[in-house]
This record gives C-alpha cells, sequence and structure tokens, in this order.
C-alpha cells in the first residue's frame, strides 16, 4: 500500500488527487497570500489530510491589518470572484475585524464552501502561538500553512471537544503516528492548559 504522505525539506507532502475543495482554498489563498500571512486551521486540515468528513467553511486565521491593507485585500477578493457575507464595503466588513469578529467569503453567488476570516492578535495567545508556528504542506502543486500537528490535535480534543473534533484528532494522531512528537504533545498540552 503506497504511503499516504512524505516529508520533504520539512514539507509534509500528501499524495491524493485534487479536490473542488482544495481548488477553492488555494484560488482564496493565492489573493490572500498577496496581502497578509495566514494559517489555516480545524477541519479542513483533517479533511486535506484524508478524513472523510463533509465541511462547509475552512477556518483560516489572519493577523488583524489596518484598514488600507484591509480594503486592498477585500477589493481583490472582489475582483477574483469573492463576496463577503457580512457586508458589500471594505470599510463595512472592516467594522467586524476592528472587533475580532469573523467573516466569511465565499465565490460570487454561492454560500458554500466559504472562508471563514478569522482575525487574531497577541491577546488571542493559543491562536497567535499556532499561527506563529507554522507547518507546510502540499497537495500537488498547492503549498499551504497549518499549525503544528500536535497542537492542532491538542485543540482538537481539550479546547474544541466535540464527536467531529475528537474524530478529526484520531484521525491525525492514526495517520501521522512516525511523525508525532511525545516532547511537543507534553509542551503544547501544557501552553493550552495554562491558556485556559
Amino acid at each position: 500500500m503506497a504511503k499516504p504522505f512524505t516529508v520533504v525539506d520539512g514539507t509534509i507532502i500528501l499524495h491524493r488527487d485534487f479536490t473542488e475543495l482544495d481548488s477553492f482554498v488555494k484560488q482564496f489563498l493565492d489573493v490572500l497570500a498577496k496581502h497578509s500571512d495566514y494559517l489555516i486551521v480545524s477541519g479542513y486540515v483533517s479533511i486535506v489530510t484524508g478524513r472523510t468528513r463533509a465541511t462547509e467553511d475552512v477556518d483560516v486565521l489572519i493577523p488583524i491589518m489596518s484598514q488600507k491593507a484591509f480594503a486592498a485585500l477585500f477589493n481583490d477578493l472582489g475582483k477574483n470572484g469573492f463576496w463577503c457575507y457580512q457586508a458589500d464595503t471594505a470599510s463595512r466588513a472592516y467594522s467586524h475585524i476592528r472587533e475580532k469578529l469573523h467573516i466569511r467569503f465565499a465565490r460570487a453567488h454561492e454560500m458554500f464552501p466559504n472562508i471563514e476570516f478569522v482575525p487574531i492578535d497577541e491577546t488571542k495567545k493559543l491562536q497567535y502561538f499556532e499561527f506563529s508556528h507554522p507547518q507546510e504542506m502540499r497537495v500537488r502543486d498547492f503549498t499551504f500553512k497549518v499549525p503544528p500537528l500536535e497542537f492542532e490535535i491538542l485543540y482538537k480534543e481539550k479546547v474544541l471537544g466535540s464527536p467531529k473534533d475528537m474524530a478529526d484528532a484520531k484521525h491525525l494522531r492514526t495517520l501521522f503516528s512516525e511523525l508525532l512528537s511525545e516532547q511537543k504533545f507534553k509542551e503544547f498540552k501544557a501552553l493550552i492548559e495554562h491558556a485556559k
């Protein structure tokens, strides 16, 4: 049986076909990456690594940016076929960003799938930590950033804890068993428990 992934220069390369969801996420990130750093978290991390389950949204952490920088991103997304659920102008959307409220983007005239745009800063300690310690993954020619696997697993188990999240964590533990570090689990567990 073929191995589902390999690791090359620290990047986890997933050996599987490209999906419509991957195409949607890549299209969004191709625009976003011109304007901001980011980190993909939660359900998509499990789905992209082979767990079979549906999702309607893809959670993306983005550091809070200036209104001018956000307007440039918002307008660029519009030019590339995305719309925002919460507002039809950059200034209205930015009022949500300033309050650290999530907003959503989808392809024009569609609701799903969508990107849940999660603004963060250093006051969001756990999210800022994972954002600051990215792990690269790649599917075909699509390279993107996710949290450290151990952190993603523990966050699902210790913070989120829903049946869906627990199943996601089990999938990641099983698939990446040879990569996972007990030392990192110990460090990240202490970090998560301290931040609660």
